[in-house]
């Protein structure tokens, strides 16, 4: 089952670049995952917060990089930017279970 990773982070101004720097590299890193699928990383309008959608084909690839030496030592630098640890919330499409009895379609079946 596919998974969206949400990852939020608040970081002030002056260390906004030091951030960007950091999650560049981790992008750059995360390309070659297996697993990976896509991420995009957008700014919030009023205020120094990021927000990374990362997408994965399954929960298993996402674990499987979040777990990895290479992606805690650049995470670590990250959070001592932010004065925090770095929270992450995962995501995936729900299985519809009901079923549409004596629904009628356009079709009028």
């Amino acid at each position: 089952m596919s998974v969206k990773v949400l990852i939020r982070r608040k970081v002030e101004e002056e260390k906004e670049q030091d951030l960007l720097g950091l999650i560049n590299q981790l992008r750059s890193r995360v390309a070659s995952c297996p697993g990976y699928v896509s991420s995009e990383t957008l700014r919030r309008a009023d205020v120094p917060e990021y927000l990374v959608v990362s997408s994965w084909d399954s929960l298993e690839s996402w674990e499987q990089w979040l777990k990895s030496p290479e992606r805690a030592e650049i995470q670590k630098r990250i959070d001592q930017i932010l004065g925090t640890e770095t929270v992450y919330e995962v995501y995936h499409y729900p299985r519809l279970t009901a079923t549409l009895k004596g629904f009628k379609g356009w079709e009028g079946g």
